[in-house]
């Protein structure tokens, strides 16, 4: 069982509507136009990379500006469902799980 308290369905569909909403968003498309991935700094065409929440919405996270940055496939996929400070203790802790 997880330390923390998985976000319920309708928080979950309530931000994902928001994240479609906020990707159509001249913000957002500014984001993308960098092409930087926020994760390993990488360039990207902008069509390369994807929203990512840094607070997972299934963590309870929202999607807002302040919790939402680009980020490349493999950043965002290796990410999943993890908080910026247990991807720090993983790569601090490599052995421990």
């Amino acid at each position: 069982m997880p330390w923390y308290t998985p976000a319920g369905d309708a928080h979950i569909r309530r931000e994902r509507e928001r994240a479609r909403a906020l990707r159509a968003t001249p913000w957002w498309q500014a984001q993308l136009a960098k092409g930087e991935c926020h994760y390993c700094h990488k360039h990207f065409p902008p069509d390369k990379l994807t929203m990512d929440h840094i607070i997972p919405v299934a963590r309870g996270g929202t999607s807002t500006k302040g919790n939402v940055v680009p980020a490349c496939f493999a950043c965002n996929q290796s990410k999943a469902a993890t908080t910026p400070a247990e991807q720090i203790l993983a790569q601090l802790f490599p052995d421990e799980e």
